[in-house]
């Protein structure tokens, strides 16, 4: 692993344990290049890297979140296309394309309207927090859609249930 990631890593890992939770990574992130993650944010990719289900997350899972940061990143960056800081409404259409989603105008516009209900600019945070949501409502859906016709028979509660994992 890196060394600046597991120096990283015991610099945020205040009472070292191992284990770093929601807001010790918002600070980590917030010492590094990385400004405004939310604590929504924070708490939705550590539980995508904690395989314990701990609620925290150690070094080598720490490692694997960096490089899903770094990855969005650069997506992000690929598609503010007018160097803004921030993606807008066709920006985010073209991202979300590009990563084999074919959603229709209207749902992006309710995304970029949910996460930037003012300004319609999602930043990264926002950008990460939706695409995550994104892919995991997706693959929860892949799993009950077993005959790939994009249609699942589903109950009030498996709904709910989709929708909190």
């Amino acid at each position: 692993m890196d060394p600046n990631i597991v120096n990283w890593f015991r610099a945020v890992d205040q009472d070292r344990s191992g284990q770093i939770n929601a807001m010790e990574l918002s600070r980590a992130l917030q010492s590094g290049s990385y400004k405004n993650f939310s604590e929504e944010s924070c708490n939705l990719m550590i539980s995508m890297f904690d395989q314990d289900r701990s609620g925290t997350i150690n070094l080598p899972e720490f490692g694997q979140l960096f490089q899903f940061i770094s990855q969005w990143t650069a997506s992000y960056r690929q598609f503010d296309k007018d160097n803004s800081g921030t993606i807008d409404e066709r920006e985010f259409n073209q991202a979300v394309a590009q990563l084999g989603y074919r959603l229709s105008p209207q749902f992006i516009g309710l995304v970029v309207y949910k996460c930037a209900p003012q300004t319609r600019r999602m930043t990264l945070d926002q950008f990460i927090v939706a695409n995550v949501r994104i892919r995991n409502l997706t693959e929860a859906f892949k799993a009950r859609d077993r005959e790939m016709k994009g249609v699942i028979p589903l109950s009030y509660e498996e709904f709910l249930n989709m929708a909190f994992q």
